[in-house]
């Protein structure tokens, strides 16, 4: 991984549908030579694909909530069982094992409060091992730095 590559993964990173052509000349690259570093890039797992950001709200998901789950073990096959179930959810699109006070942190999306009160009760509430649920509302999304720039950046 070199300046060039970084400055590649920055490019995709702020806009994957970049042209080829526009990251050859931010990079200072021909077209043929940014190819086959993208394609290197892809193919060694620093790309590890390409997604669109959706405008949540017009596709009427208005509530974002972080949801802080504990349960009642840390055993491996109870984790796995956990980790299983969550992956079945729709609604909810990020799990993360956590360290701190609680064990997981999920991302949920719903429609609306009422959607989000079905969803705990009729779905995260029976996950197995759950012992303790607390949800935090997104308020407002700040923008921050993608994570190429963090990445690359980062002293």
């Amino acid at each position: 991984m070199d300046r060039i590559d970084a400055g590649i993964l920055k490019c995709l990173s702020m806009d994957g549908r970049s042209p080829v052509s526009h990251i050859a000349g931010e990079v200072g690259l021909s077209q043929s030579a940014c190819t086959r570093r993208i394609q290197a890039l892809e193919a060694s797992g620093h790309i590890q694909g390409y997604t669109a950001r959706l405008g949540l709200r017009r596709l009427g998901f208005s509530v974002t909530a972080m949801v802080d789950i504990t349960l009642g073990t840390e055993v491996g096959e109870d984790l796995a069982r956990f980790e299983a179930a969550v992956a079945e959810i729709d609604g909810i699109v990020e799990c993360a094992l956590v360290s701190g006070s609680y064990d997981y942190r999920l991302k949920v999306l719903c429609r609306d409060l009422d959607d989000y009160e079905r969803l705990h009760r009729e779905e995260m509430g029976r996950l197995p091992g759950v012992v303790k649920i607390s949800s935090s509302f997104v308020l407002r999304a700040v923008p921050t730095k993608s994570e190429a720039d963090a990445l690359f950046n980062a002293r």
